[in-house]
Parts: structure tokens; sequence; C-alpha cells
């Protein structure tokens, strides 16, 4: 089979290529000539490759071809890389004598050479592979360059109320001794779309004072359970490394005896041995705990309980309403379409996944007879089987844009069933080359279209969205993982996991240009691997333990031409001089302990664009001067980062202006200097936590003068972090915002609520976010004015008691999520908000929620047909009441 990344890794290769000679021009220096050439020859088989990217082929010249160019193209990034490398470390140590540069010179022109006349032979066999790819008609839409809104999705599923509430009932009824109710069904059935639903349901919320969600599967660790258990309830796993099993058991028994009542979610069990040495940390007691299972194992089911609850099949009715709202993002189906989608839905036999699948092609469809008769013909009777899984993914894979496909199939780099971070998957596509510049979009909204399509296709879920309606964390369902994982590691060599035990894996490492490790870093690495080809280290391993000092300079030495490095989940407190000279890193993400600065060799690393740095410190020193780091799009931190700044700003010769930085997250007060954000003009996230007093005081009205000046800035975050001296905090003058600030979050600010009318005066202010008392005082009322654009209000522990507030003050409101645990009464007036659509209330007074519900009332009856259905979540619930609608 002759698709995806066989042409789009090589396709990348050749941009990137391309992008290396015009970053590096001052040191590849003589060589440039012979890398022109060499990128001429690679351009050729641009349009060689996307076409045989569309054609299904099984043709051996085709597959042999493809191989050829990829191994080809992989020897020039090589070559020049290493070049590249080797020049800028001669040239900072200032002995880049010419003998030296000039022999280097010539050893890399006769490998480039010898790259040539292998393009010459493949050039003579392109013709036949040419004469193997179908004529294909490449009308798959594209969406355009405009930035496409997210398609948000319906949290139920067609089908599955009534078995939701049986198994809720099952859940809260029964004994007080442990019990175990399982969900048996085959794949793709909704086991884990059930268990989704009913883990988050208000009254499951309510009952159960501790919930873990674990997700099992057949490559499972006792351990990693184990260890992942108390994490969730400590954090920290460091103290019980060296534990043994049987200690780790007897630690969570001990965990979860002191805690309420427990609900814990099992998710894909796929043994019975797997269930006994799992319980054996579950106390039983008189509490009513339990545990919710899903398998696909009757026998599994069964051993659990005598009575498993078997998720049953979908109707043809039910099938086709839920084909027709995912194929077309809930509109009425066009009577000539109907014939056709129905029969669709009925040869799907009732599996939802198949469903959800099969509606993701059609999305990809115009809508047609034929396009739909093409898919009907297609989905034959026995298509759907346990034994052709697939075959059904495949259908929506291969009508994917080419762009997206590299996307999809990294979704299998990540462990199964971990939760992706959204914002981490759009920045380490970027980082690996998968997106590319074209139009007018950034990079990073170009990969959040990607993102948004793939959903929209049915082909990756959502597990979180924000507030504004953006993706959060999202993952693949197994069947789909399973396809991606065998085809990318299989087929298209885009990555090589590394496990527990791994001989293997560290021999097969030089053939890879990606790892993804699942086991101990630490024990992988003492195994000595070394492969300059490898370009992306990313680190998943189970525990967040402490590494040796020499871990980054023994990584840095096996994978010298590293583009990514991702050990978040482990914890790095000494940095190599190896490190600083992984000049190709473009994507940097790592956890500290004990290290309280970032040194300025950091910014020596010229081609990042991504840093991220989580640490335990309550303020980090970067002594780099990360605005001279020309590439550098995002600065994450989770702490208060402070940058540096010379004693006489003007007259520093480090005067850089960083155009291409758009993330300053979360640096101290004291940063907010002209000196810094002027180096910043196209910043748009900008997150500032410390003592906010340094930067609202009337005497510092320069700094936030400062940021001001940020023309481009949409979301400005402001943490308070220590005592504010007993000064009372004011917000200053409107005027003193950026223009076109479209979201703002204020916490541990105890702002007076006076203080809105300023808030009122940004006239471009969509998503307000108060968290942590941002805010004091018993009441708030709103008098003239309001908030024309506001779409997303969110107050968080505050001390409010009463709120007067009207529609009028709110005309574009949409999500509105309050949690004060003294507040009386939501305004009723809210209720005339027509755009007003979701309403959460958490830790609420009875008062509180009846006065929500009363609006809900309200809304319901002024609904019509084409307005959006009101939802309002109530925690905790009312037993007698509907909380949801």
């Amino acid at each position: 089979m002759v698709d995806v990344v066989v042409d789009v890794v090589v396709k990348i290769l050749l941009e990137n290529l391309n992008q290396l000679v015009m970053d590096n021009v001052e040191l590849i220096g003589g060589i440039k000539n012979e890398i022109e050439n060499l990128c001429d020859d690679l351009s050729e088989f641009n349009a060689f490759l996307k076409q045989a990217a569309m054609v299904r082929s099984e043709n051996p010249v085709l597959k042999e071809l493809v191989k050829s160019i990829r191994k080809v193209v992989n020897r020039a990034e090589d070559a020049i890389d290493k070049f590249v490398i080797e020049a800028k470390i001669h040239k900072d140590k200032g002995v880049f004598s010419k003998a030296v540069h000039y022999k280097r010179v010539r050893d890399v022109a006769v490998e480039i050479k010898g790259i040539r006349d292998k393009m010459r032979e493949i050039q003579q066999n392109k013709a036949h592979g040419l004469q193997a790819l179908q004529d294909h008609d490449d009308s798959i839409s594209r969406g355009g360059e405009e930035r496409q809104p997210p398609v948000v999705e319906e949290d139920d599923v067609v089908g599955f109320d009534d078995a939701a509430q049986m198994v809720i009932d099952r859940l809260l009824e029964g004994s007080g001794d442990l019990e175990v109710i399982p969900v048996v069904g085959m794949p793709g059935l909704g086991k884990t779309t059930l268990a989704t639903k009913i883990f988050k349901h208000p009254k499951i919320e309510y009952e159960f004072f501790t919930r873990l969600w674990l997700y099992v599967s057949q490559s499972y660790k006792t351990r990693e359970l184990y260890l992942n258990i108390i994490s969730k309830f400590n954090g920290n796993t460091k103290h019980c490394r060296d534990m043994s099993e049987t200690d780790l058991a007897l630690k969570v028994r001990e965990i979860l005896e002191e805690g309420g009542k427990y609900l814990i979610v099992l998710d894909d069990v796929w043994s019975t041995d797997a269930w006994d040495r799992i319980k054996i940390a579950f106390p039983k007691n008189d509490k009513g705990n339990r545990v919710l299972l899903t398998t696909r194992d009757h026998n599994v089911a069964r051993y659990c309980n005598r009575s498993p609850h078997d998720l049953k099949f979908l109707t043809d009715e039910e099938s086709w309403i839920l084909l027709e709202k995912r194929a077309l993002h809930k509109a009425k189906c066009p009577p000539e379409l109907e014939t056709n989608g129905k029969s669709i839905a009925r040869k799907c036999k009732g599996l939802p996944l198949a469903i959800v699948v099969i509606a993701g092609a059609l999305i990809g469809k115009r809508k047609t007879i034929q396009e739909w008769e093409q898919v009907d013909q297609s989905v034959g009777e026995h298509f759907i089987n346990r034994d052709q899984p697939n075959k059904l993914v495949r259908m929506s894979y291969d009508v994917l844009p080419y762009d997206w496909k590299a996307c999809f199939l990294y979704f299998s780099i990540f462990p199964r069933g971990y939760l992706i971070p959204a914002r981490k998957l759009i920045l380490l596509w970027i980082a690996e080359g998968f997106i590319q510049y074209r139009g007018n979009l950034s990079l990073e909204c170009k990969a959040e279209n990607y993102l948004n399509e793939l959903v929209n296709r049915n082909l990756v879920m959502v597990m979180q969205r924000t507030l504004d309606g953006q993706i959060k964390t999202c993952r693949v369902h197994d069947m789909l993982y399973e396809f991606c994982w065998q085809k990318a590691t299989t087929e298209e060599n885009l990555f090589h996991e590394v496990k527990f035990g791994g001989e293997q894996s560290v021999r097969e490492v030089s053939t890879h240009r990606r790892l993804s490790i699942h086991s101990s870093v630490v024990e992988f690495i003492s195994k000595k691997p070394s492969g300059e080809h490898v370009r992306s280290f990313l680190c998943f391993s189970p525990e967040k333990i402490d590494t040796p000092p020499t871990v980054s300079a023994n990584i840095s030495k096996a994978f010298p031409l590293l583009r990514v490095f991702d050990t978040e989940s482990i914890k790095i407190n000494r940095f190599s001089k190896e490190f600083f000279q992984l000049y190709h890193l473009r994507y940097i993400a790592f956890s500290v302990d004990l290290i309280k600065a970032l040194p300025k060799h950091v910014g020596e690393l010229w081609n990042v664009q991504t840093l991220i740095v989580n640490t335990q410190q309550i303020n980090l020193d970067i002594q780099a001067d990360i605005l001279n780091m020309p590439r550098l799009r995002h600065l994450h931190t989770n702490t208060s980062a402070k940058l540096p700044t010379p004693a006489n700003p003007k007259t520093s010769k480090t005067t850089l202006v960083n155009q291409s930085l758009q993330t300053l997250s979360t640096i101290a007060p004291e940063s907010c200097t002209e000196y810094v954000l002027s180096r910043a003009p196209n910043l748009k996230k900008l997150g500032i936590r410390g003592k906010i007093a340094k930067l609202m005081e009337p005497s510092q009205s320069i700094l936030f003068n400062n940021v001001k000046r940020l023309q481009f800035l949409e979301n400005l975050k402001l943490i308070n972090v220590g005592q504010t001296d007993q000064t009372q905090l004011r917000l200053p003058p409107a005027s003193l915002f950026p223009t076109k600030l479209r979201k703002l979050t204020l916490s541990d600010t105890w702002l007076e609520w006076d203080d809105m009318s300023v808030l009122k005066q940004l006239e471009y202010l969509q998503v307000l976010k108060l968290k942590d008392n941002a805010f004091k005082g018993e009441h708030w009322e709103l008098n003239d004015g309001g908030f024309p654009f506001l779409q997303v209000l969110c107050i968080e522990r505050a001390n409010l008691v009463s709120w007067n507030a009207s529609g009028d003050h709110f005309p574009r409101l949409k999500h509105l999520h309050i949690s004060c645990d003294k507040l009386e009464k939501i305004p009723i007036g809210l209720s005339d908000i027509r755009s007003l659509q979701v309403m959460d209330l958490q830790n609420s007074t009875k008062s509180a929620a009846k006065s929500a519900r009363e609006i809900q009332a309200k809304k319901n009856k002024l609904q019509t047909a084409k307005s959006q259905k009101f939802k309002l979540s109530v925690f905790p619930p009312d037993s007698d009441v509907q909380t949801a609608s």
C-alpha cells in the first residue's frame, strides 16, 4: 500500500531540507551551491510523491521507488545537519581554521555528489513508477485558508441514555460492600463512551467523593496502575519508587481506606488475571465503594460479576439518526441522499464506532447522490466485523487531505489511552515540520484547523473543552489507535516505540527518526543507544522520577541532531554542555525540581520554537536572553519567570526584536519592562505571575503601560502570588489595557467589584475568568452599561452573596460558569439572553440552584426549533430535580 507518509514524510523532509539551507546560509558557506543543486534535484519529486500519495497501489516498483527516495533524502538531511553542527561548534571555539573548514567542505561536497548520483539512479526508475500511478481526482475539500471554528459535538451519543441510567442505578443502589459492574461488548460498541458519560454524571460526581479513571489495556503493568492511583492523591510518587508491587498495593489500599466513598473505572480489561492482580489494592469496607469495568470479553465480565451489563447494538433507526448527526453536523439530510444514507447506516450493523468513522468519510465527500452511492457500495453487507477493523478506518483515512495524514498517524506516538493536551499536540506538529507556511494563517491556526477537522470527521475524540469551546484534551479510539500505530511503526517508519526490556529497541534506534519512550529513560540510556538519524525524543515514562546528572549528557551525545526533546514526564536537574550544542532543537519541554535558573547557554539554541519549563520553584531566573532567539514562538512556565534586563537598556547591544514570539507565560511583573516587551511586538498571549501590585500601583503604571503597547495581545493572565502588603489593588484605567484584548484571567487579586466598571470598557473582551478571589465583596451591582461582546463569564471561589444584573448587561453571553458557595441567586434577567447556551453551577447554594432552574424553565419556553438547546449543570445535584436539559 503506497499512501501517507511514504509521501508525507518524504515531502516534509524535502521542505525541511530547503528550510535548512535558508536558515543556515552563514554556516554552510562553501557547500551552498552543492546543496542548492541537490534541492533542485529533490524538488522534482514533489509532484510525483503527491500523486503516489493519492493512489493505493501494490506495485512493487512504486513501493521500492518511494523507499529509495526516503533513504536518499534522509542521507542528504543528515549530511547537512551534521555539517551545520560542526561548523557552529568550530566557529564558537574560534578555531575554525581554513584548512579544517575546506577539508570538511570537500568531504561534504563528495558526500552530496554521491547522493546526487543516487538521485540519478532514482530518476531512471521514476518512469516505471509513474506507469504504476492511476489517474486520481484530488477533489478533496481543504477548507480554504480561513480559520475554521470548532464543531462542538454533543456530549451524549444516540441510544445511550437508557444504558447509562441502568448502570448509574446499579452503582448507586446495592449493598455497602465493594461491588463491580462490568460493561461488556465488542470493540467499537461504545463501552468507553458509556463509561465516560456515567463518570461525568452529576449524581455520580456527588455520590462518590473519590473518582478515578484507570486505563488498563492488554499490556497493563500492575505497578504502573498502582503508581497512577498514588499520583492522583499525592501528586508525586518519588517516595514510592523503590517499593515492591505488594507494598504499593498496600499503600493504595491505605489511601483509599482513608478517603471517602470511591468509584474506580477500569477501562479495557482483557483478562481475569488483570482483575485479580488489581483488586487486591481495593479495600472492602461498608462505604458502598464501586468499580465500573469495561471489557470486550464476556468471560472476564462474568468472572467479575455474574450479571454484567451487556451493551446493545443500535437499532437501524438509531444508527441512521447518529449517521445523520455526525455526517451532516445536525443538519437535516437532503431527501435525495436519505435512501443511501439509511442503507449505509443499516450496513454498520448497529456499531457506533463504524457509524461515526464512516460519517467522517462522508464529510470528505460532496453532498451528491453519486458520492453517497459510492460509499454505500463500498460498505458491503459483510464489511463490518471484528476481523476487519482496518478496512473501516481506512475508508475515512483514504479521503483525508494530503497534509493531514501524518498529523493523524502522529496520535499513536503517545501511549494508548493517553489524554493528549491539544496545545502540546499542535506545537509538536509544528516542530516536526508537519505544518508548513502557506496562505495567511499562522502555523498555530493552521494546525488548530487540522485538529478541528480530524474531530469533525470523527477520527479524534475530544475529552475536554475549555469554557469557550476550544479543544483542551483529546485522544483516538482504541480501534483507530491500532490502525495508526500499525501504519506508523510497521509501514511508514514514522517512529519507534521503546518499551521495558528494550534490547531490541536499542539495536533498532539507528534506523528511526523518532523515538517514543514508554519505559524507564534511565534504563534505556544505560544501554548506550546511539543514532544520528534520530530527530525526536519523546518520553512518556510512567513515573515522574529524578534522573541522574548524566542523563541529559548521554541523550545529547547519543542523538546529536535532535529537533524535539520532550521529557516533561521525568525530572532533569542538570544540563550538560553537550545539551547546549543541540543546535537543531525546535521543541524543548522538561520538568525540574532543583534548578532555580535557566542558564544563558539556552539562548544559543537559535532554532528553538517552543520552550516549556515545569518546576517546583516559586521563581525561575531565566539568564538566557530568550528574546534574542529568532525563531522562539512560545515560552511556557508554571512559575514566575524573571527575564534578564541589562543595567542600562539604552546602551545594550542586544536589542534584537523577536517578530516570531507569540506567548510569554508566566513571567514576573518586574519583567514587564519596555526593554522586554518592546522586543516582542507580535505577542498574542501574556501571563504575569507574582506580586501584581508591582504592576498595578499608580507609581508603577509605566509597567502596565508597556503591556498596553502590545498591539496584537489577545490573551492576558494576571496571577497574584504572595501578600499584597495590605495594599488594596485597583485596576488601571481601561485606556492602559491592550486594545485588542479578547481574553482576561484574574486570580487572587482581591479587587473591589467597583473595578468591574473598568472591564466593561474593554470593547473586544469575549472571555472573562475571575478565579480564587479575583474580586472581593458580598455584593455586585451592575448599573449602566455592560459587556457588549462577552461570551464566557467564569467566577470561581469568591465571597459573593448577591448579584444584580439583567440580560442587557451581557447581550452575547454564551457560557456562564459559577463556583461560589455563598451566592444566593442567579439574576433571573439572564434568561432574556438569547445566546446563552450553557450554565454551570458548582458548590452552589440551594437557592442559587433554584434560581438557575427558573432561568432554565424560562429559556425552554422561549426555545424555538432552530435555537441552541440550553444546558444547565448543578453540583451538588438535587436528587429530586433534573440537573441538565
